[in-house]
């Protein structure tokens, strides 16, 4: 006995006999009564990319992980299970694709700036130490001074001149300034500026320059923030888009994007206007 299709239940429907991806999402949407722009607008996958994956052509998605992702979303808004068509992309390109290790180059970049924080609490205690030791060690010297008991044998005892010891004043250990916006808000005309800070949870980032040369491929930590400028024009793919707070030349982008969603935009010397 056996447990649902087995390898002739398969070879009795040939995949010639399915429906291609594109074409299923595609009269899922017309049977929805959607738009290839409303469903656009409610999913924030690009007219463009919509369109190409209704032709099965997966080319501007971005890589595999990103057309699984957009066959879920969009699978969902036109009301079908997006389960089966993962499993058919799956099967067309070579199976679910590996993950990228991308830790083990963040782990390397919090490390690394650690070595560079000087021990302001050391150095605060060393001259504390160095301070009170030079006070106690001129007070005593006075004190030894003043209480000296010597008499001369003859003519009166000279004038003693005491001199109080000055205080070596304490150096007060320097803080590091807290960064600035002004490095945003004064970002040059002549070039585009990017900057993105992971505020609600961690999300996977990749940055292209305008000629496609990769500026940053890993994955963002809550807290930590990263900067990318180009003469004409940046790319980006944002794996959790909702966790992202984003300044484009100077200005926040007053978008809402939500958790988990992957987003994909560019941003040229002109924005924010569209992006």
């Amino acid at each position: 006995m056996s447990i649902g299709n087995s390898p002739e239940d398969d070879r009795d429907f040939p995949p010639e006999d399915r429906d291609s991806i594109g074409r299923t999402l595609q009269q899922g949407r017309i049977a929805s009564g959607l738009t290839v722009e409303e469903v656009s607008a409610s999913t924030r996958v690009r007219i463009p990319i919509v369109h190409a994956i209704e032709e099965d052509d997966f080319s501007r998605c971005g890589g595999d992980v990103y057309a699984r992702g957009h066959i879920r979303t969009l699978a969902r808004a036109v009301g079908l299970d997006p389960a089966p068509l993962v499993e058919q992309y799956d099967a067309e390109h070579g199976g679910r694709p590996a993950p990228t290790p991308a830790a083990p180059l963040f782990e390397a970049e919090r490390i690394r700036p650690e070595p560079r924080r000087p021990n302001w609490t050391a150095a605060m205690v060393a001259a504390i130490v160095a301070v009170i030791g030079f006070v106690g060690f001129s007070m005593f010297n006075g004190n030894d001074v003043r209480g000296g008991t010597g008499t001369v044998a003859e003519g009166p005892a000279p004038e003693k001149k005491t001199t109080t010891p000055k205080p070596k004043p304490t150096k007060t250990p320097g803080t590091k300034p807290a960064p600035s916006e002004s490095a945003i808000a004064a970002v040059p005309k002549d070039k585009v500026t990017v900057k993105m800070t992971a505020v609600d949870d961690k999300s996977w980032i990749s940055a292209k320059a305008h000629d496609g040369k990769l500026l940053f491929d890993g994955l963002l930590l809550k807290g930590e923030s990263k900067t990318f400028q180009d003469d004409e024009r940046i790319d980006l793919i944002l794996g959790n888009a909702g966790a992202i707070e984003l300044y484009v030349n100077g200005k926040k982008i007053e978008d809402s994007f939500e958790a988990g969603q992957v987003e994909r935009l560019s941003y040229t010397k002109g924005d924010p206007e569209a992006g």
